[in-house]
């Protein structure tokens, strides 16, 4: 018997604020948490991959001791905005020329691990990579690396197995953003891109198509355009 793929609907949602961002994950999350509670809703749930782009904002995740708002206030001098968000990790950069990807997936129709998850995500963004001619791979830190740079940022939150937040793939992001921060709170590391790897232009767009199909493959689903 052929088990059919799961099918996740790609959203793409274009150059989005990060508060827009959030509000359709939440909508995506809804309606998944309502098919659990068994509660009535106008549309079925359905796994979703929300890709966009973000106009310059810092982000910063679940921690221990709280970010200073002094902090927080400098880097809106910067022409940020600032969110605090509950996903995991700590604090990182998005911007244009960044591919961000929130996948919305209940993890019961996939495998309910979010260590596999997040590896998963790791593997996708490592075989997008290579497809390039860029040697990149996974740490102890979370995120994909090529070298001591990271090119990949990886945080998310999965309650009741259904996931949100993501990764953020920088394809020709201004870098210089990241050196306001410690990124990820990782000392010592840099950050790096798709472009200056390749010592070419590589555009958001040109980026997609291959992430979609390392997605694919990865996950063993059917992306639905």
């Amino acid at each position: 018997m052929t088990l059919l793929k799961p099918v996740i609907e790609v959203v793409n949602l274009g150059s989005v604020s990060y508060a827009s961002a959030l509000r359709a994950q939440r909508a995506f999350i809804r309606r998944h948490l309502d098919a659990l509670s068994q509660l009535p809703t106008s549309e079925p749930p359905v796994n979703a991959l929300l890709l966009c782009e973000h106009p310059p904002v810092y982000t910063i995740g679940i921690r221990k001791a709280p970010y200073p708002i002094e902090e927080e206030e400098r880097l809106k001098r910067l022409g940020a905005e600032f969110h605090r968000v509950d996903r995991g990790g700590l604090i990182t950069f998005h911007g244009p020329g960044q591919l961000v990807c929130y996948p919305i997936l209940n993890l019961a129709h996939f495998r309910k691990s979010v260590r596999w998850y997040v590896g998963e995500l790791e593997r996708t963004a490592v075989e997008l990579c290579r497809r390039f001619g860029i040697k990149a791979e996974t740490s102890p830190d979370t995120g994909v690396w090529v070298g001591d740079d990271k090119i990949c940022a990886i945080g998310i939150r999965c309650g009741r197995y259904v996931t949100s937040h993501g990764l953020a793939l920088n394809c020709n992001t201004d870098l210089r953003w990241f050196s306001h921060i410690t990124p990820c709170g990782i000392e010592g590391k840099g950050v790096t891109s798709l472009s200056r790897a390749l010592k070419r232009e590589v555009t958001v767009s040109e980026a997609v198509e291959p992430f979609l199909e390392t997605f694919a493959e990865q996950f063993n689903c059917t992306l639905r355009r």
